[in-house]
């Protein structure tokens, strides 16, 4: 099939104005019209299961304003999208497919002439905690410090760059809060939401951003991410590749896991070695929120870098899970990481779950491209 390729930078492409090729420069990002018969793997999606995704986000951006979703590099008119999100408010979830092909149109998302990038994973931990410290649940899991103080530079001069620095009083002075060694070795002013059974499991949570407490009664709790210490991170593979702890093809976030459990005394010396401290809040029950602002949905949330895909945009995701398989699925932008940079790059999101969960989004680093629907002009 004849493709045709659309400049970014020709807004009135993608709003539905125009048609018109670029005469002499080609944009870095560009946007390559398919046919849905082209997605891989999309006649076989169960595509109901995005609905709620879908819909959720539509929730959110009916609250906005502006032209466009965001300041992303991709446009996407707000109007059209909810135009298309007015027409399924009262739609059957077996009708979501025949939706999506009468009001979209899928481009793939081409970036200095590769279509392909880099795909990772993420997931909500499992944790088990208790509301009471006892000889067994000993680890306090901290929400947010009373003595931590949050400063944006801009809010003192504006002609400073929109940069937040983390900190503590001392004395007169703007510190740097505590780093992850002080913390344990010390204590820290702060509220204990929960305590844990174990300091590995919390650490992996923080790394996670969020997990389910699992309570002695069998009751389940969502720990959500409240904020951090404003430190830097390094990563726990990092520090045990470098000193030969583990091997390069064991370096897995669940091979990982094993090796800080089964060497209690080196995990903590290991884990402290990473100054960047999580802290938590008690949390939405429907699920982990997203940088959007609603609830994730195992298997069809997505985190993007927004500089260039904008938070609510519906994307075709072709890439495999670990182990080759293929993962073709219908996902919505809804999450944002600091490791998700690139204009096709991701970070998709597996769900709730132990160790079998675990074990697919710790070692999911896959080549795959995606593609981004874009709804048809309101005057087509």
């Amino acid at each position: 099939m004849l493709k045709r390729l659309f400049a970014i930078t020709l807004l009135f492409v993608l709003i539905g104005c125009s048609e018109e090729k670029p005469k002499e420069q080609v944009a870095d990002l560009q946007l390559r019209q398919v046919s849905f018969s082209e997605l891989k793997g999309f006649e076989d999606d169960n595509l109901a299961q995005a609905m709620g995704a879908f819909l959720r986000s539509c929730d959110v951006i009916s609250k906005g304003n502006g032209e466009f979703l965001g300041n992303s590099q991709i446009k996407i008119n707000r109007q059209d999208y909810l135009a298309a999100c007015a027409k399924a408010q009262t739609l059957a979830a077996a009708d979501f497919k025949s939706f999506l092909v009468a009001n979209f149109i899928p481009y793939q998302v081409v970036y200095k002439g590769t279509s392909q990038g880099k795909f990772t994973s993420y997931y909500e931990a499992e944790i088990n905690a208790s509301h009471v410290k006892d000889n067994v649940y000993q680890y306090p899991i901290y929400g947010l410090p009373y003595d931590l103080i949050e400063v944006n530079l801009r809010d003192f001069d504006v002609s400073l760059p929109a940069k937040k620095i983390i900190g503590r009083k001392e004395g007169n002075r703007l510190v740097p809060y505590y780093t992850r060694s002080e913390i344990h070795r010390q204590g820290i002013n702060a509220p204990v939401i929960l305590w844990s059974d174990s300091a590995v499991d919390i650490f992996v949570m923080q790394i996670q951003g969020s997990a389910v407490a699992k309570l002695p009664d069998g009751a389940r709790l969502r720990v959500a991410f409240a904020g951090s210490n404003g430190r830097q991170f390094k990563g726990i593979g990092s520090i045990l590749l470098a000193k030969g702890l583990i091997s390069s093809g064991q370096a897995s976030m669940i091979n990982i896991k094993k090796w800080l459990k089964s060497n209690p005394e080196e995990a903590l010396a290991n884990m402290n070695e990473n100054d960047r401290y999580i802290f938590h809040k008690l949390g939405s029950p429907e699920g982990p929120i997203g940088a959007m602002g609603v609830p994730l949905t195992a298997g069809r949330s997505l985190a993007v870098d927004t500089s260039f895909v904008p938070l609510g945009a519906v994307l075709w995701l072709e890439t495999t899970q670990p182990g080759g398989q293929p993962l073709n699925r219908l996902v919505v932008a809804q999450d944002i990481g600091s490791a998700i940079k690139g204009a096709i790059r991701g970070d998709y999101f597996w769900g709730s779950g132990g160790d079998d969960i675990l074990a697919l989004a710790g070692s999911m680093n896959s080549q795959g491209s995606y593609f981004v629907l874009l709804p048809k002009h309101i005057g087509d």
